[in-house]
Order: C-alpha cells, then sequence, then structure tokens
C-alpha cells in the first residue's frame, strides 16, 4: 500500500469514528468513555488541535473542539452531555485524578 492510500483509509477510519461517537452513539458519555477506553471525544478534538498546530496551522482549544463536534462545545454539552454520576466522578478521580 502506498502512503497516500494509508493517509486516505487512516482519514477514512477517522471521520467514521467521529460520525459514530457524535451521530450514532452520542448518549455514551465523555466521562463514561475516559473511564472505559482512557480517552473521549476531548481527546480527539484535542488531537485534531495538535495536529492543526504541528502543520502551522493557528487553532486553540474551542476551535478544536468546534472543528471536532461540528458545533461549539458549548451547543454539543447543552443537548448532549448529562450529569455525571457520582460512581462515574469516582471512577474518573481514581484513574484520572
Amino acid at each position: 500500500m502506498d502512503d497516500q492510500t494509508r493517509i486516505e483509509i487512516e482519514a477514512a477510519a477517522f471521520r467514521r469514528l467521529r460520525q459514530h461517537l457524535l451521530e450514532d452513539r452520542p448518549d455514551a458519555q465523555n466521562i463514561d468513555m475516559m473511564n472505559l477506553a482512557g480517552f473521549c471525544r476531548n481527546c480527539l478534538s484535542r488531537w485534531y488541535q495538535e495536529a492543526a498546530n504541528e502543520r502551522g496551522i493557528e487553532m486553540d482549544k474551542e476551535q478544536g473542539r468546534e472543528a471536532f463536534y461540528g458545533m461549539p462545545f458549548s451547543e454539543w454539552k447543552a443537548k448532549h452531555q448529562t450529569e455525571a454520576s457520582a460512581e462515574a466522578k469516582e471512577a474518573f478521580k481514581k484513574s484520572h485524578g
């Protein structure tokens, strides 16, 4: 496989993961993803921002989130984020605190 084809396949897989997390499973809460897998949508948006910055594209945290979520993060939170349970918060504190 040549490099360009590999890059295109990786990009397609990323777009599919993004679609899955934003459209197919918006009910999966970020804190639960962090507790289970060690990453969440916010991590992906940060990695997107970092990749842009590494290529000389100025992008701050909020711009990275908006690029990933397809809307301002505050709008995403209002539509999809629920209050985390005490158990989820405690699990997060133990593993990421």
